[in-house]
């Protein structure tokens, strides 16, 4: 998908990275081994690969009027800090033009403002965009604020779908 989006922006692709939480082995074998499979994959083929343990909290909600049920939610924690950091650093060496970020995550607006005090402190010429799939019935049509925003047609993201099956053999 990334060189798709950069060719038709104009842009050369000269890195793919790739930012995820990945559940523990011991709450989740099987989403586990399907995301180190995954990872493998893609580190086989050149992509940068970042992975953070996900954390699990218990949380309270309310079921059937006043019953209450108390679930395990597991959530991605510092992985948009870690894109962040990410993008900052690269654009103080020097290593980009253009940063694409595959995300309408909203945490990562504040990049934008730094890229452009980089781009200013540097005098050279920096842009952010941020990519999603966007068609008439997306409820959500906007890319990452402060952002040159890159609308993917339903054709060219589906198109994109990694179809590979990580998922192993089964656990009990």
């Amino acid at each position: 998908m990334s060189a798709a989006v950069c060719g038709a922006q104009g842009w050369t692709l000269a890195e793919v990275r790739f930012y995820t939480g990945v559940p523990a082995a011991e709450r989740d074998a099987r989403w586990h081994d399907f995301w180190s499979r995954k990872t493998r994959a893609l580190k086989t083929e050149g992509v940068y690969v970042f992975t953070r343990p996900l954390r699990y909290s218990t949380q309270e909600i309310v079921i059937a009027g006043d019953a209450v049920q108390r679930i395990v939610v597991a959530q991605e924690k510092g992985i948009d800090v870690r894109i962040a950091i990410d993008i900052v650093s690269m654009a103080r060496r020097g290593e980009y033009d253009v940063a694409l970020v595959f995300s309408q995550d909203q945490d990562l607006s504040e990049v934008a403002h730094e890229i452009r005090a980089i781009s200013r402190e540097k005098g050279r010429w920096l842009k952010i965009a941020s990519a999603f799939p966007c068609e008439a019935n997306t409820m959500n049509r906007r890319g990452i604020d402060k952002t040159d925003w890159v609308r993917i047609d339903r054709a060219t993201y589906d198109a994109c779908i990694d179809r590979r099956d990580y998922r192993g053999t089964p656990h009990p």
